[in-house]
């Protein structure tokens, strides 16, 4: 006969995130968790966007603080690609992308230079993956009524606090490297969508 028990032995303790507060500003650093869905006439490529129940398209967002107070504390929240429902929901994450951007490129969101343009052409799923930028994080209810942070807005040059907050590297966070854990099952993608 098999034996099924595990060696947990080893196993790393539980970590229990307490909530950061609401409007906590924070350097974070993005990790999209694969939902293999594609379409390429949209740009979805490389598995990144998941389809959830409702058939929205979105990406599984988990962020990493990577300095501060909150330092490796981490928060799960979904950017918009598509709903059945309506555009604004694709027009939030497009803002919201954009803002990841120029948050972590060091783009004045104002500036309409070839140059700041071409940054941005070119800032795909595959730039967002392993992005390190300024987030503001929110405190909302989740679907049981209980306190989770969420992530949808990076905070952007000439905010008072930009400069000197992307100022600070401890080096431990590249971009491309560090941590990427799985997100842990979540209800996260079966909200009911806002639009």
């Amino acid at each position: 006969m098999q034996n099924n028990n595990l060696n947990l032995a080893d196993a790393e303790p539980q970590t229990s995130y307490k909530i950061i507060p609401d409007g906590t500003i924070a350097k974070v650093k993005l990790h999209i968790n694969k939902g293999d869905y594609n379409d390429d006439s949209e740009g979805w490529t490389d598995d990144f966007a998941t389809q959830g129940q409702s058939g929205a398209v979105f990406l599984k967002c988990e962020y990493t603080v990577v300095e501060g107070e909150y330092e490796d504390q981490k928060v799960w929240s979904l950017i918009g690609l598509h709903s059945p429902k309506s555009d604004k929901y694709k027009q939030m994450g497009r803002s919201f992308m954009r803002g990841i951007c120029d948050s972590s490129s060091r783009l004045d969101p104002n500036d309409k230079s070839t140059v700041a343009n071409n940054i941005r052409n070119n800032f795909g799923f595959n730039s967002l993956d392993g992005a390190i930028f300024l987030a503001k994080i929110e405190v909302e209810k989740d679907k049981d009524g209980n306190d989770r942070n969420a992530i949808r807005y990076a905070v952007t040059k000439g905010h008072p606090e930009y400069d000197e907050l992307m100022r600070k590297d401890n080096g431990r966070y590249k971009i491309g490297e560090g941590k990427k854990e799985q997100e842990p099952d979540t209800d996260v993608e079966d909200d009911e969508l806002p639009f």
